[in-house]
């Protein structure tokens, strides 16, 4: 059962991101500044559809493929997410 979306913070979804898109990159989670594009460091579509998988799995969200394109930094897509959850909680 997913955790309620008020655990959600903008600091826990950026955590979470980062972790997850240094995984991806192959690099260590301090190297991704969240401020940065993610297509700086070379994100590509294959781990961008990934990354929406996991969203999916982890937080019960279904994005656009193109979610990591439309919200280009760490700190844009957690802002995006925590509007999806608010909008979830809304309509609940």
């Amino acid at each position: 059962m997913p955790a309620p979306t008020t655990a959600h913070t903008a600091e826990t979804l950026t955590l979470w991101l980062t972790e997850r898109i240094a995984l991806y990159l192959r690099r260590r989670p301090s190297e991704i500044d969240p401020a940065v594009p993610l297509a700086e460091y070379g994100l590509d579509s294959v781990a961008a559809l990934s990354l929406c998988g996991d969203i999916e799995e982890d937080f019960d969200l279904v994005l656009e493929p193109t979610v990591a394109w439309d919200y280009p930094t760490v700190q844009a897509l957690a802002g995006h997410l925590l509007e999806e959850f608010d909008a979830e909680s809304g309509a609940a």
